[in-house]
């Protein structure tokens, strides 16, 4: 061998160089043959690849490798999620314009990723700030817009006075700016929105299709859209509202327990409330006071529940004289069902706990199955399980469905005003996703706005809408709103002076269709439809479990949007999902209690206990917990460190190695040295064998050591096709160990018959087969070492000898008398008078007899043998 040590600084760097002059991954949309497309999520050009990114497309890179060696026409392809904030922060931190930054960026992190060897089609890149694909991007809002899948409207939002724009709810931290710090507002702003909850119905029940998807996604996804069948109720104001209006609307699931209704409750942004609130200084407080816990329906679920008593009444619907008080409740959204319930705190804790901060009453009507009803209380937990009606007049009695229906029966023949007192509904937690941001650094929305005509769309002729160029960051809030000309038009209908919409598109936007501008990323249409039909849907998208909901949920809505203007023929966009565990490491602790990178620190072993100094001046160090790689706990590991330190397929073999994809990994310097170790065995392993067993004629036949070889050989072959399929890189891998120590053991053993030095070439061909998707380059050094001179990535899978996955021998439980005593291993073919013969010869078997023959033996061939006393 030329070098006892394998030199992956060198090697990697030359293959790579290779793969790129040759287009060795470059596809080709006419390819004949069948596709495979599998799709890593893409990543923000932030400037650096984390371990994250290493092993997600480590992960995604396996599939592809092995899809392309198993004969499938490969799309692998890269690209850029690259408008959004950051970049607008950069601008205003380090006077650099966004696009400079972002593109630099880009190119920083291409080379990143290209060192890691992966066998992506670079071909096909793009950056969703290209001119190129948000231009296909305002084609397909104008289409949605045509379509009604796109629309405009006053909404609520969110509204952050310092950084001037609106913030989603998950931006809103205690009331504040996630990034100014600011007491955010609630506005009124005409707001742009995709029509999402048209699809909701089948965006749920499509769920049940998608089978090779984590349950645990789809659950989530499944809560998020949040169908519920339920009633309208319409419960009439003792005294007309101070809105005029004399019927309080709620929506609920659980009318059964009506007759348990304690009190009515609002939200604060209910019309009503509004209307109470003009007058009220100190309900107008108590608003305020409910918008600064937060707008997620988390922080709004773990708040201490408030309430606002206002002094109306309604009446209960089949007790007029009962009057129930209306409340103003913090726990309340007014984004789902009407903004309004009927509260009954036996059977719901938020209900209960605002029931005991406010001394209301507390009337169980759902008894449990056992229970005695003059004994039944409620006390600290809701009761919220099933059993049967109490306490409830004509439902009492019946179970909860029974009583569900026999109310509603009642309701909807009841009539108030002229209109039905109940309506039975189906309701979707989903509500329509608003897309506008007050911000530069997005997708231009393709809108003029004219005082004569109202909002125009932009003529297909005069896209694409540009961002200009010539923008500052010296004020808060958009540029574009300032900008001295950018903004001015003319209106398209009518030719009067008009105005552009400054308003750009969430970033969700450009993440949400990218998959299909992949198949044909160079048309002059957002896709090329017989491209997009051939490629779609992505066979395997591999990606963070933090995206599970909107990201996933935003996609699957674009296409059935795109499929419904024309633009792809199939509404799933990810036939395969999976989603892999974060990556991990401890972290450490300076005497200040400052944080402390990894690169900074010295671990040491002192009596069987690990210790950690800091390398500067041999400081003790406390080691902490493992946790999430986090620049804020400085526990994060620089790849670009690591792939020149040990090498690309060092760190690939790692990710893939330590766990199950699906969980966590703990990335830890002895893991990646042991990682790099292997890799060193291995090379050294094919010299040894490419110089003691010379490529030759396969043998007619084989004897014992070369079939012992072979078998273990394709056994492997066989397993680690299974593994990969079931994307269980872990378990693949420890395969190729036990293989490798195999062969070490057969080379070990000293000169060999020709049959076996055939068996041992064969099995470092299969070997390096089988490395090949997790480690590229030392595979392809390797298949060079041993004397091949075509490229192993274009070279097929190697096939399984099936005959070889069959034992020879099978190993049987003996019983005497219907107790199993021993096992016996014996020929596969043997006869019924040798398997009889070999179990009574057993140790344990004759034992059990004490030296009487037998009455009779039962053999069931290759299961079990049954000797009787």
């Amino acid at each position: 061998m030329a070098s006892e040590r394998y030199n992956a600084r060198e090697a990697e760097a030359r293959w790579q160089k290779i793969w790129t002059d040759n287009n060795v991954f470059t596809t080709d949309n006419d390819d004949p043959r069948p596709k495979y497309y599998v799709l890593e999520m893409f990543p923000y050009p932030s400037g650096r690849i984390h371990m994250g990114h290493v092993r997600n497309y480590a992960m995604g890179d396996v599939v592809a490798r092995y899809k392309r060696a198993r004969g499938f026409n490969v799309l692998h392809p890269m690209g850029w999620d690259a408008f959004g904030m950051p970049a607008e922060n950069a601008a205003m931190q380090n006077n650099v314009h966004p696009k400079d930054w972002t593109y630099q960026n880009i190119a920083s992190m291409r080379g990143q990723l290209q060192s890691m060897g992966l066998s992506l089609d670079w071909n096909r890149e793009f950056a969703t700030c290209d001119v190129a694909y948000y231009t296909q991007q305002q084609k397909l809002f104008l289409d949605f817009l045509n379509a009604g899948l796109a629309y405009r409207r006053n909404a609520k939002v969110n509204w952050d006075p310092v950084d001037r724009t609106v913030l989603a709810n998950e931006q809103v931290i205690d009331g504040r700016g996630w990034r100014s710090g600011a007491l955010v507002e609630q506005r009124e702003l005409t707001q742009w929105f995709f029509k999402i909850t048209e699809f909701a119905s089948d965006l749920l029940e499509s769920l049940d299709t998608l089978d090779r998807w984590p349950d645990k996604v789809r659950l989530m996804q499944k809560n998020w859209i949040g169908k519920s069948e339920g009633l309208r109720v319409l419960f009439e104001f003792a005294a007309p509202a101070p809105n005029g209006d004399t019927t309080l609307e709620i929506f609920t699931t659980r009318p059964d327990t009506l007759f348990g209704a304690s009190f009515m409750g609002l939200s604060p942004d209910h019309p009503v409330t509004t209307a109470l609130a003009k007058d009220n200084p100190e309900l107008q407080a108590f608003v305020e006071d409910c918008r600064r816990i937060g707008t997620t329906a988390a922080a709004i679920e773990t708040a201490e529940k408030k309430g606002f008593d206002t002094g109306l009444k309604v009446k209960h619907p089949f007790d007029p004289e009962r009057l129930l008080p209306v409340y103003v409740a913090n726990f309340i959204l007014m984004d789902y069902g009407t903004g309004a319930i009927f509260a009954c705190p036996g059977h719901d804790q938020r209900d209960l706990d605002f029931a005991g901060k406010y001394g209301l009453p507390v009337i169980p009507v759902v008894l449990p199955e056992g229970a005695d009803p003059k004994d039944f209380t409620i006390l600290e937990e809701a009761y919220v399980g099933d059993g049967t009606i109490f306490n409830s007049a004509f439902l009492d009695g019946l179970p909860i469905a029974e009583a569900k229906e026999e109310i509603s029966r009642q309701l909807e023949s009841r009539t108030i005003g002229g209109a039905p007192q109940g309506v039975r509904q189906v309701n979707y937690r989903l509500r329509d996703w608003g897309i506008s941001r007050q911000r530069y650094w997005g997708c231009p929305i393709p809108i003029i706005h004219c005082d004569a005509c109202g909002p125009v769309p932009v003529p297909a002729a005069e896209l694409p809408v540009e961002l200009p160029e010539d923008i500052t960051f010296d004020k808060p809030g958009n540029p574009l709103d300032r900008h001295a000309t950018w903004k001015h038009v003319a209106c398209p209908a009518c030719g009067k002076p008009a105005t552009r919409e400054t308003d750009t598109m969430d970033t969700f936007v450009d993440s949400s269709w990218y998959f299909a501008r992949f198949t044909a990323p160079h048309a002059s249409t957002p896709t090329d439809r017989e491209a997009a039909d051939g490629w779609l849907p992505v066979d395997q998208y591999i990606g963070g479990v933090e995206h599970a909901i909107l990201h996933l949920l935003y996609s699957r809505f674009f296409a059935r949007a795109m499929k419904a203007t024309g633009h792809i023929g199939l509404k799933e966009p990810f036939a395969g999902l999976f989603t892999q565990g974060m990556v991990t490491h401890e972290t450490y602790k300076a005497a200040d209690g400052a944080w402390v990178s990894p690169a900074e620190i010295e671990i040491a072993d002192v009596d069987g206990k690990r210790t950690a100094t800091l390398v500067a001046d041999g400081t003790p160090v406390t080691i902490g917990s493992i946790e999430k790689m986090s620049k804020s706990k400085k526990n994060t590991v620089d790849p670009t460190d690591i792939l020149e330190s040990y090498g690309a397929d060092t760190a690939r073999w790692f990710m893939l190695s330590d766990s199950p994809p699906e969980r966590d990994v703990i990335w830890t310097e002895e893991g990646a040295q042991g990682a790099f170790r292997f890799v060193q065995r291995v090379w050294r392993l094919i010299g040894d064998i490419a110089e003691t067993a010379p490529a030759g004629d396969r043998p007619g036949t084989f004897g014992d050591a070369a079939t012992e070889i072979r078998r273990a050989t394709h056994k492997t072959l066989a397993a680690v096709e299974s593994d990969i399929e079931q994307l269980g890189f872990n378990r693949a891998v420890a395969r190729l160990y036990e293989l490798v120590n195999t062969l070490s053991r057969a080379l070990a053993k000293g000169p060999a018959d020709a049959d076996a030095r055939w068996a041992l070439r064969e099995a470092a061909d299969f070997l390096i087969h089988m490395m090949a998707p997790m480690t590229p380059h030392l595979a392809e050094e390797c298949w060079s070492v041993l004397g091949h001179d075509t490229l192993l990535s274009q070279t097929g899978w190697p096939d399984v000898d099936k005959t070889l996955l069959v034992e020879d021998t099978v190993t049987m439980p003996v019983q005497v008398n219907g107790k199993k005593r021993a096992e016996l291993t014996i020929a596969r073919d043997a006869s019924q008078s040798d398997v009889e013969t070999a179990a009574l010869a057993l140790d344990a078997v004759a034992r059990s007899l004490e030296g009487r023959a037998p009455r009779k033996v039962i053999v069931v061939p290759q299961r079990i043998v049954n000797v009787v006393a």
